[in-house]
């Protein structure tokens, strides 16, 4: 499938790095190519398009948009591909979002993660990924999971768990804690002063005002490694669509 055209709508970072991956992968940029490649996620809360660019500008006829959360009342002409419904990119966008998480805890913490108590609420693919990594650079990785069936699993990987996120007096212990449940998890009232708290969830886990919203972490600390497996991911799938 080399020298499939392509283009882009929306001026990111991210985006200019997946043009360039799918570029050395024998794509072509043409200006003018039904098959387009917006920002993932693709819009903004208003409803244009992440860095500019115009949806009605995109003509429908025999276009092939790739993208992110693509729910948009005005795509419903196109032939979309929504990346954030591919279970591989999901998984692989999970583990950089770690990777990122780690990056951001370690410029805004102190201490090192060696030996470091880190609370990981959430056993979801960025939980397991952030977990994963934090034990692997020596710390003391505890987890929340509200499923007994993942405490269980947790168990059985050798992780600590906590099954109660209202004891002030366990949550004292943490100093780092991450959420990655998009639901009011932690209390203020619960959290001590000088902890690091980093929420990663789409809608906020951790009450307070000295809680770090970690959102859309790749396109800020990754942007050329969430370039790459949009790039993978658009050719990967280009394969099975285009002919």
């Amino acid at each position: 499938m080399n020298h499939q055209k392509f283009c882009t709508y929306g001026d990111t970072a991210v985006l200019k790095y997946a043009a360039s991956a799918l570029w050395s992968f024998g794509w072509e940029y043409d200006a003018s190519a039904k098959i387009i490649l917006l920002p993932v996620p693709s819009f903004d809360p208003d409803g244009r398009i992440k860095g500019g660019g115009r949806l009605e500008d995109i003509p429908a006829e025999d276009t092939l948009i790739f993208g992110g959360n693509l729910d948009h009342p005005g795509l419903q002409e196109y032939h979309c591909v929504d990346l954030l419904k591919d279970p591989l990119y999901v998984a692989e966008n999970a583990a950089i979002t770690a990777h990122c998480a780690v990056a951001l805890a370690m410029n805004q913490s102190t201490v090192t993660l060696k030996r470091c108590s880190v609370l990981v609420v959430g056993w979801g693919r960025i939980g397991k990924c952030l977990a994963r990594l934090l034990r692997n650079l020596g710390a003391d990785v505890t987890v929340y999971a509200r499923k007994p069936a993942d405490q269980a699993m947790l168990t059985a990987l050798g992780y600590e768990t906590i099954l109660d996120l209202d004891n002030k007096a366990m949550l004292k212990s943490f100093r780092i804690i991450f959420n990655t449940v998009p639901n009011l998890m932690i209390k203020k009232e619960t959290l001590h002063a000088g902890q690091l708290k980093i929420d990663l969830a789409s809608t906020p886990g951790i009450d307070g005002s000295d809680v770090i919203v970690a959102r859309g972490l790749p396109s800020k600390y990754a942007p050329e490694s969430s370039g790459m497996l949009i790039a993978k991911t658009v050719d990967r799938l280009g394969k099975e669509l285009i002919q």
